[in-house]
């Protein structure tokens, strides 16, 4: 995998980028494809294609920087009422840079956004057997 990544020149930068939020660890700007107005992005300033490769400690920065920007968008002139936070690891979930980002994206109502599916009604036992295997991943890790 290329670790060169726009997030990358954004960090060095040499890219252009509209700034929120920037401390040692992590940066957060507005995302210049956004889902709805006030869409922003909270990024690790090291390089982790995937949250395997990402420091625990950053991740969880990252969501307190998120958490810390949805209070911010509800009393900013985005004015939203909702945040979803979205992170996709993998080309399987949609990741399309392979530098670990944080969506950060306001919500109103009748905004158009939403995640689409159809949940499933697995029985019991099928929960109990995967809850076991994750369980045993777990204590390997």
């Amino acid at each position: 995998m290329n670790p060169h990544t726009i997030f990358a020149d954004i960090v060095a930068g040499r890219a252009p980028v509209s700034t929120v939020y920037e401390d040692d660890d992590v940066l957060a700007f507005m995302d210049i494809r956004p889902f709805t107005p006030g869409h922003l992005l909270v990024i690790p300033k090291v390089q982790a294609a995937s949250l395997a490769e990402l420091d625990p400690a950053v991740g969880g920065k990252l969501f307190q920087v998120g958490q810390r920007l949805a209070a911010a968008l509800r009393q900013s002139e985005v004015a939203c009422d909702g945040v979803n936070f979205f992170l996709a690891d993998g080309v399987a979930a949609g990741q399309e840079v392979f530098h670990v980002h944080l969506h950060v994206i306001p919500r109103t109502s009748g905004d158009g956004f939403g995640l689409r599916g159809r949940p499933t009604s697995p029985r019991r036992p099928d929960l109990d057997y995967l809850a076991g295997s994750i369980k045993g991943a777990l204590s390997r890790n």
